[in-house]
Order: C-alpha cells, then sequence, then structure tokens
C-alpha cells in the first residue's frame, strides 16, 4: 500500500490551481473519510504494536518504523465513533504541524483528485461536524473531511503563550490597534493564532475559508479603504473549502488594490513543499503551525518594515 503514494511529487502541479487531492478511506461502516495526500507520509499494514502505560485514550499505542517511534491513534474513537482497536490493521502515517504520528482505519480506498470548489463546510447540525473541516462528493458518496488540527489537540493541547522576553521588546508597540486577517477552515487553528495575536494587542478578522476572505478584502476595498493602511498582514492556511491559500494569494497579486498585501502562508503541510510553493504563488513568508514565539517573531520583521 505504500506504493499509493509513490507518484506525490508530481503532484506539486496542482498547487495554485484550486485544486487537492485526497486520500479516501473508511473508520467503521459504509462512510468515506478524507485527508489531504500532501500531509500523508505512506500507508501500511500496521507494525508491531507496543502498548504503553497511562496513555491517552485514543491512542493505541507506538510502533516503530525505521527507527522513528511513533504515536498510534485510533482515528474512528478520536472523532467520537466506535474505537477500531480490535478490528483494524491499517495505518496512515502523517506529518502534521511539524510532528509525524499514525492513525489506525479500517481500509484505505484510493486517491482522488478534485477542484477546491466542490468541496464545502460540513453542513450545520451534521452529527460529526466538530471533528469536520469540510464535506465533498466522490462518486455521489459523501465524503467526511477531517479536521485532524483539531483531533491532535483534543491529545496533545496547544500552547498559545508568548515568552515575555518576546513580548517585551518595545517594536510591538507599534502593533497596538493594528489589524490582520486569518484565513483558516479550521476552529482550533483561528482560536490558537487569535489566542497568541491577541497578546500583541491586535485587532483580528477571521474568515472561514479563501473565498470568504477574498470577499471580505474586496468588500473592504469597495468601500474605500486602503488595504496596506488598515491590515498590516493575512494569515492564510493552505488547504480550504471553496478557495485554497494558494488560490487566495494569486487572486490577492492580481488585484491591483489588494496586490501590496503582506500574505503569510500558515499551514500544517510539509515545510520542505511550502517554501517551495510559497515563491509560485507570491506569498511574503512561510510559517509551520504552530510556533507561537516565531508567528510573533514573523509580526515583528512586519513591523521593521513599516
Amino acid at each position: 500500500m505504500a506504493s499509493i503514494l509513490d507518484s506525490v511529487d508530481q503532484r506539486t502541479q496542482l498547487v495554485g490551481e484550486n485544486r487537492l487531492e485526497i486520500l479516501l478511506f473508511r473508520l467503521s461502516g459504509r462512510q468515506l473519510f478524507a485527508i489531504n495526500v500532501f500531509k500523508v507520509q505512506e500507508v501500511l499494514q500496521m507494525p508491531r504494536l507496543n502498548r504503553m502505560p497511562h496513555r491517552h485514550p485514543c491512542v493505541c499505542g507506538v510502533v516503530n518504523l525505521r527507527g522513528q517511534t511513533l504515536p498510534v491513534i485510533d482515528l474512528a474513537k478520536a472523532i467520537g465513533m466506535r474505537p477500531l482497536q480490535s478490528e483494524a490493521s491499517t495505518i496512515i502515517v502523517t506529518e502534521y504541524n511539524r510532528s509525524v504520528q499514525a492513525f489506525l482505519v479500517s481500509s484505505v480506498e484510493r486517491i482522488f483528485n478534485l477542484n477546491w470548489e466542490a468541496v464545502q463546510p460540513p453542513p450545520s447540525g451534521a452529527g460529526r461536524q466538530h471533528y469536520l473541516t469540510s464535506i465533498t462528493k466522490v462518486d455521489d458518496q459523501l465524503v467526511e473531511i477531517i479536521d485532524v488540527e483539531k483531533v491532535l489537540a483534543e491529545i496533545v493541547p496547544y500552547n498559545a503563550q508568548v515568552s515575555s522576553e518576546l513580548l517585551a521588546d518595545p517594536i510591538f508597540k507599534k502593533a497596538a490597534g493594528r489589524e490582520v486577517l486569518i484565513v483558516d477552515d479550521s476552529g482550533v487553528a483561528l482560536a490558537q493564532l487569535s489566542e497568541t495575536l491577541s497578546q500583541l494587542n491586535l485587532t483580528i478578522h477571521t474568515a472561514s475559508d479563501g473565498l470568504k476572505g477574498l470577499q471580505k478584502l474586496q468588500q473592504w476595498a469597495d468601500a474605500g479603504e486602503v488595504l496596506t493602511d488598515k491590515l498590516l498582514m493575512v494569515f492564510t492556511d493552505a488547504e480550504m473549502p471553496e478557495m485554497d491559500g494558494y488560490r487566495l494569494t494569486a487572486e490577492i497579486r492580481q488585484d491591483p488594490r489588494l496586490r501590496d498585501l503582506y500574505v503569510v502562508l500558515h499551514t500544517s503541510l510539509s515545510g520542505n513543499f511550502n517554501e517551495a510553493m510559497v515563491k509560485k504563488v507570491g506569498c511574503d513568508n512561510f510559517l509551520s503551525k504552530f510556533q507561537p514565539d516565531r508567528l510573533v517573531d514573523v509580526i515583528r520583521d512586519r513591523l521593521l518594515r513599516d
């Protein structure tokens, strides 16, 4: 099954085209779930599982994979479904927010290529909405795209506190009252960024996908506001329904009223991959999630240029 990802390097051409590829899998029953292929390192039969005392209830144990010890998370249990532990042996090894972990699943189906415009936010009242970033359809079957950042945040709670040494820098007096726009489809990511940036007394605007973010910017511009005066910067996730962060950045650069905005790609996707793509679409900076001090360093650099 590891060969399912052999051609992943060829897929970088999707970036900037508002397209993505998702890995389809099942947990229990017939419902299809998915995550972005670019967050997947490999798919394989689970090696020998080592149980750990005092582990989180959703962590089955750890496996040793080529000298690296990885936690194995029962993804079904983590999103409120019946645990899979005794009836599944397939794991998806992923990298999120600079950490590598494995998710236990029932079976892996295939990789599917689609347009972000075909991906929608989950409907209100959906049973697992709490753990979904979006939904789509494949062959007329509903696919639920999991908010892995939320799953991981519940297992290892995040810390949004900025070090006191950084906050003591007098340059941050210039940040008070300035405005930023955060564009991200993950409620956890929005909370992380907002909690950190509020320590600098910044005024924070949010949008839950790239299209909503672009519309907000256009509305401000239509109202006669000078966006480079209004906003210190824009933070955008990479993968979002309707319009991804790469396309959002490209749209910003094509609009004369927006093109000089300072745009930071803030994403849980692979650092090496994104550093190359930042240049392709025209972002000003790249930041892996979630690093409070590094985030504040990016703000500091921007204030020094202002």
